[in-house]
């Protein structure tokens, strides 16, 4: 588990095609204290560590991991930044929200303009997904917890403070990109829920 509070941006520094996709990736951690087999989210994507040096670890990304994410949709060429975070321990601040590292599927940017001094990013999400989207609601997009400020059919605004955009790889997205997106588990156990009831209400009522 993890909270959306990124701790590191991380570089891509090689991509191999095997029978999965194994990508070696730079970073500020000291790794002597990251175990092999421990979970980073990359982009918000959950991926083990396999492998690891002073300042890298590999990480093996599956078929699955590729249809579901933007990594299938843009790829990692070497030197993509990527926002790091290392999973939640016992007795950590919890910052942002539960972050799962289980990208659901891929928004684009549809807008991005200066409102005041943050960026303001306008997304179009997958119409599955957009249901589970509401104003003042938490997402998790390239692993960043955000709040969403509006909706609009399957489109919703964010804006990005300074330090966000300096610390994250926010400061450096434009329109067309496509970006990974998690859905807050909270949102989606109250819409299935909701779908419970009203489907246990159509069937009292026959």
């Amino acid at each position: 588990m993890f909270t959306g509070i990124i701790t590191d941006i991380g570089r891509v520094q090689q991509v191999e095609m095997r029978g999965d996709m194994r990508a070696r990736i730079s970073c500020g951690y000291d790794m002597t204290g990251v175990d092999i087999g421990a979970s980073i989210a990359c982009d918000g994507v959950c991926l083990t560590v396999v492998s690891k040096g002073q300042d890298w670890f590999d990480v093996d990304i599956s078929a699955e991991t590729l249809s579901k994410t933007n990594i299938g949709t843009n790829g990692w060429p070497e030197g993509k930044a990527l926002n790091l975070e290392r999973a939640l321990r016992v007795g950590d601040e919890l910052g942002g929200h539960i972050v799962s590292g289980h990208v659901d599927g891929v928004a684009t940017i549809v807008e991005a303009f200066d409102d005041g001094d943050s960026l303001r990013l306008v997304f179009e999400a997958p119409a599955v997904l957009a249901r589970f989207i509401a104003p003042k609601g938490s997402v998790a997009l390239n692993g960043t917890s955000l709040t969403v400020n509006d909706v609009d059919g399957c489109r919703f605004g964010i804006n990005l403070i300074p330090h966000t955009q300096q610390v994250t790889t926010w400061g450096k997205v434009a329109v067309g990109d496509a970006i990974n997106l998690e859905i807050d588990t909270l949102a989606r156990y109250v819409a299935r829920l909701a779908e419970a009831e009203h489907e246990s209400v159509q069937k009292s009522s026959v």
